[in-house]
């Protein structure tokens, strides 16, 4: 008698050959949802489903199985980021302390494979980022000449919230790709106020070596922060050749479907990463403060955990938007759409529609391509879209384009005057210009 072999038991019976390192804490339920829901391109063909038959299909199901083991030792050994597990066992204050000409300087480094995730996102991702998806999605030319290789990310964590001259960075995260494509991430760490310029002349050496600034909200706090540190210690500011604020873009992108654009939620709501319990950026400064009077070093383990994820999280999002089409769900690819139309690129809005729609985004997405059609003045393809919009939907706005459509383009003047009885949404003085212009149309059509 035919039967189906039940996945979930068939896996349990392959735990002795999967291999050692297989973290512990993965349970197979774990590994096929994060198998269904973040797979890689190496991955992307799901799990076979084995069906035993006659006693001849042994050696078929042999292979199949053989197939499954190598797969499911594939996912396992995948590492994937955890940043508060790996930086919560180490010592709060593990800095390096280097002199320099300018003072101490306290570093401390991590390093994480191009292989590894943050969330549902590779880190390879924002190495191999595309500059111009970039440009067009922070509406900035100049991004396109950028290098995603040399890209240095960066987030400050200071003693204050606002602006002011007593306003400092006390904590520098920055990451970059090295040589051999594995992420650095450096924090430095300003154990005395003392030794600001020996840490803003670090900053400077890793800045020149960068092709491209990336930030969160980085143009209107981080960046002015700074530059007005190095006048204080007067420092030459350095020349920011390129500089991409990821807020910007996920504001772009996220704001319709989002409440708060931060960075947090992105997190959460694109990332598929869940940071667990944080610290508010309130107490911050205080626990700075509390560390100088008392050498007490726990109480910056939160800020410094906080940092590092921060950093992390920016070059995960910096890998989503440098390759969109392919990583964002429907939700995100209908205002993805609508930047690229705003930038006149026709084409990658033209995939962009097509892929949302058939990802179910619904009536959004279906008036993007209707808007879009109409742009590219294709007048018969967005009056067909927007004819379907209209039957489906109670819209004033949809019914308006349908008229113009019908007015202007396809001269039937009678359908456009029963949508304007209807309702357009137009002012009460706009609508009466309309219907007596019609009204004329219709009665000289008659007469033809």
């Amino acid at each position: 008698m035919d039967f189906v072999v039940d996945l979930k038991r068939k896996l349990a019976q392959l735990v002795t050959e999967l291999p050692a390192e297989t973290p512990a804490e993965w349970s197979f339920d774990d590994v096929a949802e994060w198998s269904k829901d973040h797979h890689s391109s190496a991955s992307s063909q799901p799990l076979p489903q084995l069906e035993d038959t006659t006693s001849d299909a042994a050696t078929e199901r042999e292979r199949e199985l053989s197939k499954l083991r190598a797969q499911m030792s594939e996912l396992m050994n995948r590492k994937r980021v955890k940043p508060r597990e790996v930086l919560a066992s180490l010592p709060p204050l593990d800095f390096m302390s280097l002199e320099t000409s300018q003072g101490l300087v306290h570093r401390r480094t991590r390093r994480w494979s191009a292989e590894d995730w943050i969330g549902c996102i590779p880190i390879g991702a924002a190495l191999t980022a595309r500059a111009e998806y970039w440009a067009l999605l922070a509406l900035d030319p100049n991004l396109a000449n950028s290098e995603p290789k040399r890209a240095l990310y960066l987030d400050t964590e200071t003693t204050g919230l606002g602006g002011g001259a007593g306003i400092f960075a006390f904590l520098i995260g920055l990451a970059w790709f090295d040589d051999e494509q594995h992420l650095v991430l450096e924090q430095l760490l300003l154990r005395s106020p003392a030794d600001e310029a020996a840490q803003l002349e670090a900053l400077v050496e890793r800045l020149s070596a960068s092709s491209v600034l990336i930030t969160f909200n980085g143009k209107s706090f981080d960046w002015p922060l700074l530059a007005s540190r190095f006048v204080m210690n007067r420092l030459q500011v350095p020349r920011i050749v390129q500089h991409l604020d990821l807020l910007h873009v996920a504001r772009r992108l996220h704001k319709p479907r989002m409440v708060r654009v931060n960075l947090k939620a992105l997190e959460v709501e694109t990332l598929a990463l869940d940071r667990g319990p944080d610290i508010d950026g309130a107490e911050m400064g205080p626990r700075y403060n509390h560390f100088l009077r008392t050498g007490d070093e726990e109480a910056l383990r939160p800020v410094i955990e906080h940092n590092a994820i921060d950093v992390l999280s920016m070059v995960a999002l910096a890998g989503l938007y440098g390759e969109p089409l392919e990583r964002m769900d429907g939700a995100d690819l209908v205002p993805l759409g609508r930047v690229f139309r705003r930038a006149r690129d026709f084409d990658r809005a033209q995939c962009v529609v097509e892929r949302a729609v058939k990802l179910g985004a619904g009536t959004d997405a279906q008036r993007l391509r209707a808007e879009l059609a109409k742009a590219r003045g294709d007048r018969d393809s967005a009056l067909s879209h927007f004819e379907v919009l209209c039957e489906t939907v109670d819209d004033p706005s949809l019914r308006l384009e349908l008229a113009k459509l019908y007015e202007h383009h396809a001269k039937r003047p009678r359908q456009a005057l029963e949508l304007l009885e209807r309702g357009t949404g137009e002012s009460v003085a706009d609508a009466e210009r309309r219907r007596l212009r019609l009204q004329r149309k219709s009665q000289a059509s008659r007469h033809r």
